[in-house]
């Protein structure tokens, strides 16, 4: 935090510092992907650093701004814009830095070893698809084809060889198939109370339909609820109107059910046989969308005083970025260097999956792809998770 309240406080303009005196928010989004771009790809040594609060005026006179604490909070996800739209994926965080009582941010860009970094897919008109971006002092710069052409050229010139590389499960040997348990889904809390419903419903519509008083009714509820549940006249109407929004208003305690107390692990290892380290390494694993496998995009709340409430930021942090595109689960994560004659396990908390029991007996394929800055090329294959 020193290091950062440091840059906030003292550092001037520079190819690998911005200021800005605003928050990014929803609305700059496109700002803040083409600010991180242009930064990732300056020629500067070490990390990059956009500081969001801090402005200067026509006198070189610097100004503090107030950054409000909920910019922090995760919404948006910074880290989870970049790695969606950015490519290879680009270590980032971000941390509120008091100056003189003011509250400002400041991003860190990780050590940008594997230029040049591009928009991956379209975010909009002015923001397509390979586009790269550069910033030379404190001008942005969009780069051309010689440009790019000497960043791989130097690439390229210092390279591993991607059969020196083994990507799996760890165990005493590294694993191409992983065993994941399934589980019965209808005791997922929304499930169960669907049934309830359900049982209340045929109940009512029964007792509706003989004549009969509603005695039934509540002697139904109270074996379904418990006594501690008082009894409550509703429709069919309106236990029809329940069952619609049943999903909605479990959706916590269902996340809870799937990604805590189900939730099956997945560790990912690289292990690399050669004599040079592997520098700026990053991975992307893919997973099918299947109505039956759940996959965390992020970490469940947790059960506090009779409520859900979210992890924190740290917490947040953590967990691998994962997103949902073209009908597929995309796991993105940024390892660092991987050195030479060790495993290393690459996610730094593993990857969440809850299964269905219905999957019992099948295989799913998990397809991975490692970026390194010093890879001739990404080194890419396929694991396999097998249901039992």
């Amino acid at each position: 935090m020193d290091r950062l309240l440091k840059i906030a406080r003292g550092a001037t303009p520079q190819s690998g510092v911005r200021f800005r005196k605003d928050a990014y928010g929803n609305a700059g989004v496109g700002d803040f992907l083409r600010d991180v771009l242009a930064l990732a790809n300056a020629s500067v040594e070490g990390h990059r650093y956009i500081v969001v609060g801090v402005d200067f005026d026509a006198n070189g006179a610097r100004r503090n701004f107030e950054i409000d604490k909920s910019d922090f909070s995760g919404k948006p996800s910074y880290q989870a814009l970049a790695n969606e739209f950015i490519e290879p994926p680009i270590r980032l965080r971000y941390k509120p830095v008091a100056i003189d009582g003011t509250q400002v941010g400041v991003f860190e860009i990780g050590d940008c070893q594997d230029r040049p970094y591009m928009m991956r897919i379209d975010h909009s008109e002015k923001l397509r698809r390979g586009d790269a971006y550069t910033r030379i002092k404190q001008t942005i710069v969009k780069m051309g084809r010689r440009q790019l052409q000497e960043l791989f050229e130097r690439k390229f010139r210092d390279s591993v060889s991607a059969g020196d590389i083994e990507v799996g499960f760890p165990g005493e040997i590294i694993h191409k198939v992983l065993d994941v348990q399934t589980c019965d889904l209808s005791q997922m809390p929304s499930a169960q109370a669907s049934t309830k419903l359900e049982q209340m419903l045929d109940i009512r519509d029964g007792a509706a339909n003989s004549g009969a008083t509603t005695t039934l009714v509540r002697l139904t509820h109270a074996r379904l609820y418990g006594s501690d549940d008082p009894y409550v006249a509703r429709t069919p109407a309106d236990l029809i109107a329940e069952l619609e929004q049943i999903r909605h208003k479990y959706q916590d305690e269902d996340s809870f059910f799937l990604f805590e107390q189900q939730a099956q692990p997945v560790r990912v290892v690289v292990f690399h046989d050669g004599s040079e380290e592997i520098r700026d390494a990053s991975l992307t694993l893919t997973l099918p969308n299947h109505q039956s496998l759940y996959v965390a995009t992020e970490l469940p709340k947790r059960p506090k005083n009779g409520r859900f409430v979210a992890r924190s930021p740290d917490e947040i942090a953590t967990y691998p970025s994962v997103a949902v595109r073209d009908n597929k689960f995309e796991v993105n994560c940024k390892i660092g260097n991987i050195p030479a004659g060790e495993p290393v396990e690459v996610l730094s908390m593993p990857l969440r999956v809850c299964v269905a029991s219905e999957l019992a007996g099948q295989r799913c394929r998990m397809n991975y792809a490692l970026h390194a800055q010093n890879l001739r090329a990404p080194v890419s294959g396929q694991l396999k998770l097998k249901f039992r």
